[in-house]
């Protein structure tokens, strides 16, 4: 008798149907599983030979055969430990047929009890499209898998009592959707902040234009603590946004039971001595890196310049197309990548050039330290911005600094002027716009159109970076509630250029 069990399974974030076939038939006892399982599907057979025998039912003694469709696509993880022991209970006349439109996933402890297994988000989703409406899941998986419209989802603790549940005797009632409570996590405000106007300024227009920043300045001049607020002054994440990010952290197993949804825009800060992998992914099994991590919210790469050369140069293609693809010997996956970069570094070894009072290195050292900044990684930061040392006055001052909820009314007021601007196209914000929206979306009067020759030619600037300039300055006249772009939009943009031409002499 061949029973078939409906199921899910995880193709890097995505989801898809898997159908579990039990066959049981005469011969030598055995218990074979086929489909491209890998180690940990294959060793299901222990952990459900065990779960029958604790919740009291008969194991089949018979000649087993286990199907996980379709066999072409690898199967990985402990999600089909409860429709293979459900497909053997049926096959064997232990259970009655199972509903057609539910599906079981979960891993078995030996004991029978059902523990969490990751990816249960994605999954969940794809059940939602493939016409499943009954999902049963890990108990403590019910509040992540709810957030999928369109499934009821069944929380289950054990073995016994889903078999009880699918007889009749005793069923399970299904878990309530899990709804955000509004509270709010405690950030650090800038507020806080001692001077440093010009940072604060400078990650006030990255906040409103979504433009990548880099923060140079030397030790304890406050460029992690500034980059830290950045989050606290960014919009609220769409519900939209909010899915696509705990599908990632959802199959990273970084979801919490109690919390499940991700409804602040994560803040990732890897160690400068993070691998490529660790950055972009990947492993024997592809899992998701920090770069995906960060989706829809902030990579923050503090000491910059100490990263490896291969970490640095695995930023480059996320940071233009927006996703990373990950290919090894089972199969390629893609993960979105779609966030904010944020980076800090000192200019120089010792950390104090150019004050050449205080600067112990020689101009050989500060060039090699300064290149391992490759010129491509360069240009893709719209914002180049230098931290001053803060002063005793600015230390000792007894005036309030601005909050950061002032400082977020107006990133969000700019951040509506770009939702109307850009709707109906697949960009969000300013610094997503490519060389068509720029021309069309940045229109110059005739004074501000010599400016930027005058600009263009004087300072050498490379046709991407001319780009930049204009972006910013879109983003400068958005705080302004501005439609038309003023040579002092332009003038700004254009110093966070000089920042940078400042330190690498050919930039």
């Amino acid at each position: 008798m061949v029973v078939s069990v409906r199921s899910l399974g995880l193709s890097g974030i995505s989801g898809y149907e898997v159908t579990v076939e039990c066959f049981l038939s005469g011969g030598l006892p055995a218990f074979d599983v086929v489909g491209l399982p890998d180690a940990a599907v294959r060793e299901s057979r222990e952990r459900v030979r065990a779960a029958v025998k604790t919740c009291g039912a008969r194991f089949p003694v018979s000649r087993i055969t286990v199907n996980l469709a379709p066999a072409g696509q690898r199967k990985e993880g402990t999600v089909y430990d409860l429709p293979i022991l459900l497909g053997l209970l049926t096959a064997s006349e232990e259970l009655p047929p199972l509903p057609e439109d539910a599906a079981f996933l979960g891993e078995l402890s030996l004991t029978g009890a059902l523990r969490p297994v990751a990816g249960v988000l994605p999954m969940a989703l794809c059940a939602a499209r493939c016409g499943i409406r009954k999902l049963y899941v890990p108990a403590r998986n019910a509040a992540e898998a709810t957030l999928a419209d369109g499934v009821t989802v069944y929380p289950v603790e054990n073995v016994a009592q889903l078999l009880e549940h699918l007889r009749g005797e005793t069923p399970i009632p299904p878990a309530e959707r899990w709804q955000p409570t509004g509270e709010t996590l405690p950030m650090p405000d800038f507020s806080e902040v001692m001077g440093q106007e010009n940072v604060k300024r400078a990650l006030e227009i990255a906040a409103a234009g979504g433009h990548n920043v880099l923060l140079v300045g030397s030790p304890g001049s406050g460029k992690s603590m500034l980059a830290r607020r950045l989050p606290s002054i960014l919009p609220d994440m769409t519900r939209q946004e909010s899915l696509q990010t705990t599908e990632i952290y959802s199959v990273a197993g970084l979801t919490e039971p109690s919390h499940p949804l991700v409804t602040h825009r994560p803040f990732r800060s890897p160690h400068h001595t993070a691998s490529p992998v660790s950055l972009s992914g990947g492993g024997t099994v592809p899992r998701p890196g920090e770069i995906s991590l960060a989706h829809n919210g902030i990579l923050f790469l503090d000491e910059l310049p100490e990263m490896s050369r291969g970490a640095l140069e695995a930023l480059r293609q996320p940071l233009e197309e927006r996703q990373v693809t990950i290919s090894r010997v089972y199969g390629t996956c893609s993960y979105p990548a779609d966030f904010q970069l944020v980076a800090a570094m000192n200019p120089c070894r010792c950390g104090h050039y150019p004050d050449l009072s205080r600067c112990t290195c020689t101009a050989g050292e500060v060039s090699r330290y300064l290149g391992k900044i490759s010129g491509p990684l360069l240009d893709r930061m719209d914002i180049c911005v230098e931290a001053q040392a803060v002063t005793y006055e600015e230390m000792e001052g007894k005036a309030e600094n601005e909050s950061s909820a002032s400082i977020r009314a107006r990133v969000e007021a700019a951040r509506a002027i770009q939702r109307e601007r850009f709707k109906g196209l697949s960009i969000r914000c300013n610094g997503e716009m490519g060389g068509g929206q720029i021309r069309r979306f940045c229109p110059l009067n005739k004074e501000e159109s010599e400016f930027m020759e005058h600009i263009f030619f004087s300072l050498g600037i490379s046709i991407r970076m001319y780009g930049k300039i204009l972006k910013v300055a879109r983003t400068a006249a958005d705080l302004d509630g501005r439609e038309q772009i003023l040579t002092k939009d332009l003038s700004e943009a254009v110093s966070y250029v000089r920042i940078r031409q400042r330190y690498w002499k050919n930039g």
